[in-house]
């Protein structure tokens, strides 16, 4: 089984109907012990960075999440999920992140172009995760974000998209996999993200 991280923040139930078209076993959960017992994680998300870490710490699920990732457990972080993985935010004053990946998330800086940045943008593979086989490069995905990573090691970038400048929009390192985009809204290539992911952790 999948847990699918409830903290009170996300669409976790297209989340959840996005694995079930797949025929992928993902549930949503909102209890450290689930968490711990299930086989991949998924931290989805939309809202403020410092309203996340408030939540997942008031329900007790930081750890059990940290503790996952750093057992190799299979991992997906969507929108949110993926910023919350870094060092810090600089939404709404300076916050903690759960700091897995060293790095800041940030604002777009003005560019004319309107924030947030929100419909479909394609993303460029630089490296491509077990997830990803089969979907081809500059595939179109759905995004709705105003602030993207930063990341300080380079390494962990698996893709990046333009606006107005090249952002990082998916990070990959050993079993974490994190997208800016938001794969359960993403149409046919989404859902084939989901059944990658559900294979990934079949196998791990």
């Amino acid at each position: 089984m999948i847990a699918i991280v409830d903290y009170g923040m996300g669409n976790l139930r297209s989340v959840e109907k996005g694995f079930l078209k797949v025929g992928v076993d993902a549930r949503v959960v909102s209890d450290r012990i689930s968490i711990e017992d299930a086989r991949g994680v998924v931290l989805p998300g939309v809202g403020a960075f410092r309203d996340c870490i408030r939540n997942l710490t008031d329900a007790d699920l930081t750890d059990a999440i940290i503790k996952s990732i750093r057992e190799g457990k299979p991992f997906l972080g969507i929108c949110l999920g993926l910023q919350v993985l870094f060092s810090e935010s600089e939404e709404f004053g300076v916050c903690r992140g759960l700091d897995v990946f060293r790095g800041r998330v940030v604002r777009f800086p003005e560019s004319g172009l309107k924030v947030p940045h929100m419909g479909w943008n394609t993303v460029k593979i630089g490296r491509r995760p077990p997830a990803f086989n089969g979907i081809p490069d500059q595939s179109y995905f759905y995004f709705v974000h105003s602030f993207y990573v930063a990341p300080e090691d380079m390494d962990i970038v698996a893709g990046t998209t333009e606006y107005g400048s090249e952002f990082t929009s998916m990070v990959w390192k050993d079993n974490v996999l994190a997208t800016q985009f938001h794969p359960e809204k993403s149409q046919e290539l989404g859902l084939k993200i989901l059944k990658g992911f559900g294979e990934f952790v079949k196998k791990a």
